[in-house]
């Protein structure tokens, strides 16, 4: 037994080099466990989500799962870092709502366009081409994008969580909060953002777990199919594989997939910066070693994600708690990996959470609180950047549509750069996106 512990620390120090980031196993298992715990609602989340968008919820659980768990373990071994990935919130709803309820794209068709962004993203991982996109876009607006997302998501789970409600007269108002549904989710806020207040870790998965306690008196949970079963791996049949490559270029989704791309480069690179800052990653010139191998991790695990059934898979911020408890290392993300793929023998349980929306909007809500704060970043005090952070902000949730906020956005900083005599701040690459912008908006709308 001594001699197979000591094989096992042995196999563990050459992969992952736990000594020389001053960690060892203990710690990395328990920092992977509460990482896990933090980002676990994604499991629930974001079938729900890709549901609306009419694909097969039990297919969507393995996809989400297989998704985050191979993804994760290419971060592991490729990169060695305790980061975690899981499909992005923000960008399955732009994917549900946006392209395939908003267009009225098929979600086949949506997934072979986020292949294309998971391809491209995967080019300009490996290249140089991807340090010209981080310097052309400005932090202004990368911010906004951001606190947009925020926005367009806790207005999706005010919906589902039944607290606002379609007028005629004023397009959205308050609902009737007597309601069962909506007095769940109001006591869902209540709980979670609490726990969140107080730094519980796991706060957003011990509200949903509180919410569906309190939802089986109020006759909303039902959990007499059990909680546990054996996966089965033909309930993975309706999506894997299903992308619709041919389909997503020949309808000239351009503006798609650069959505998928910008949000989903932007969102990686913000998250490895602000993960490594915190646990003492970045050089002494500030930049990350082995950044390209961490991107590369995630533009694979996207294109495995579209394959598997679910839209771009991205590096979750909630790496920080794992970090925060002590982890180093790759094998933090190892037991990420293990925590979903676990997940799949509970999907009676994920199906009956699922089922109800005030458990899940709460999530939906504070997750979005959560993306808001990144408007704190954007140069208020300069008009020429502060309008054109303003509009591709308040324009996703407004007009229901994420690439329509970026498409303004972008347009806007442009325009109002070059009125204000700043034209020269404005990136070459910036003027070209702009420009392909306005074209859509005069001969492809």
């Amino acid at each position: 037994m001594a001699q197979a512990t000591a094989q096992s620390d042995g196999f563990m120090e050459r992969v992952f080099k736990l000594r020389e980031n001053n960690t060892n196993v203990r710690t990395e298992v328990l920092a992977g466990v509460t990482t896990f715990m933090t980002m676990a609602y994604i499991i629930i989340v974001n079938p729900q989500i890709l549901s609306d968008a009419g694909v097969p919820f039990e297919a969507a659980v393995f996809a989400t799962c297989m998704s985050a768990a191979v993804a994760t373990l290419l971060m592991a071994f490729l990169a060695n870092y305790p980061f975690a990935l899981a499909p992005g919130m923000g960008l399955n709803a732009y994917f549900a709502y946006s392209v395939v309820l908003g267009m009225g794209i098929s979600w086949q068709t949506a997934l072979g366009a986020v292949f294309i962004s998971g391809v491209i993203f995967l080019i300009i991982s490996v290249t140089q081409v991807r340090e010209y996109i981080v310097n052309a876009v400005p932090m202004s607006l990368k911010s906004a994008i951001a606190a947009g997302i925020g926005l367009f998501i806790a207005f999706i789970g005010l919906q589902n969580g039944g607290l606002v409600v379609d007028s005629p007269a004023t397009l959205v108002t308050i609902a009737n909060i007597r309601q069962p549904e909506a007095v769940l989710t109001l006591i869902g806020l209540v709980v979670t953002g609490a726990l969140l207040a107080r730094n519980v870790r796991g706060a957003i998965l011990i509200g949903m777990v509180i919410s569906a306690l309190i939802g089986i008196p109020m006759g909303l949970v039902d959990f007499s199919e059990g909680f546990f079963a054996l996966p089965r791996f033909s309930e993975w049949a309706p999506t894997f594989g299903k992308l619709d490559i041919m389909g997503a270029l020949n309808t000239g989704l351009l503006t798609i997939v650069f959505a998928f791309l910008f949000v989903d480069f932007f969102d990686t690179a913000g998250t490895l910066i602000g993960v490594s800052t915190r646990a003492g990653f970045l050089d002494e010139r500030g930049r990350l070693p082995r950044a390209g191998r961490a991107f590369t991790a995630d533009s694979i695990g996207t294109i495995f994600g579209s394959i598997s059934g679910t839209p771009t898979v991205t590096t979750y911020v909630e790496s920080t708690a794992g970090v925060a408890v002590g982890g180093r290392t790759g094998l933090t993300a190892v037991v990420v990996a293990v925590g979903f793929l676990l997940a799949l023998f509970l999907k009676p349980l994920i199906t009956a959470l699922a089922a109800v929306g005030s458990i899940t909007a709460p999530a939906l809500i504070l997750v979005g609180s959560m993306m808001v704060r990144s408007v704190l970043n954007v140069n208020w005090d300069d008009a020429s950047d502060g309008i054109p952070a303003f509009i591709a902000m308040v324009a996703m949730p407004l007009v229901y549509s994420i690439s329509e906020g970026i498409s303004l956005g972008f347009i806007a900083y442009a325009v109002v750069k070059a009125l204000a005599g700043k034209a020269k701040e404005v990136h070459w690459v910036m003027w070209v996106l702009a420009a392909l912008f306005v074209l859509r908006y005069l001969f492809l709308m």
